[in-house]
């Protein structure tokens, strides 16, 4: 869009929780026909076990530059008035969110797309992240975006630490889904990755 392009990216530090109505006053605008949202809130279970909290860790400097380059990325391939971004670190108790993305936009289609290829892009490849805190344990989890960016890499015959050029796949205005991935428990420190 013509003018000025507003976005605004935020870490959040330990017990600050996140107030929607900031980023979606953020990015309101009269020339905006559309505001899309995502809100990810920690829920009460995951496979059988009842979830206490999440406590998320980052690498703040990289984390935020990370998520104005995809900002970027997302401008580049929509037309966008205003992205706010923010994630929380620490501790997330149930019901409350950890992250929040608020994209707005003349038309829907560029608003909706653009906010799911935010949210995406932004677990598959930011320092971020999460530990579930079970009523019987706690364990540090992987994204699926995340998984399913290292099964693309290892297909593509490389990855980010073998000096290789590697090749990945670009998002198209249609969609930004990624292939889903099933990782099963852990044999012999290898990981079985699959798609779904």
């Amino acid at each position: 869009m013509a003018g000025e392009e507003r976005t605004l990216v935020e870490i959040l530090e330990e017990n600050n929780q996140i107030d929607l109505a900031k980023y979606i006053n953020y990015v309101s605008a009269p020339q905006a026909g559309a505001i899309a949202t995502f809100s990810g809130t920690t829920r009460d279970t995951f496979e059988g076990k009842t979830v206490v909290e999440l406590r998320y860790e980052a690498y703040v400097p990289m984390a935020i530059r990370c998520i104005k380059s995809i900002c970027a990325s997302a401008r580049s391939s929509w037309d966008l008035h205003s992205i706010a971004a923010v994630h929380r670190l620490g501790t997330v108790p149930v019901g409350e969110t950890s992250v929040f993305i608020a994209v707005s936009a003349t038309h829907r289609a560029d608003a909706l797309d653009a906010c799911k290829f935010l949210i995406d892009e932004l677990k598959a490849s930011v320092p971020i992240w999460k530990k579930e805190v079970y009523s019987n344990g706690e364990v540090w989890k992987e994204n699926s975006e995340f998984m399913a960016r290292r099964f693309e890499l290892g297909k593509n015959g490389g990855g980010c630490c073998n000096g290789r050029k590697t090749e990945t796949k670009t998002h198209s205005r249609k969609g930004c889904c990624a292939t889903k991935v099933k990782v099963d428990d852990e044999r012999d420190g290898v990981l079985d990755i699959s798609p779904r």
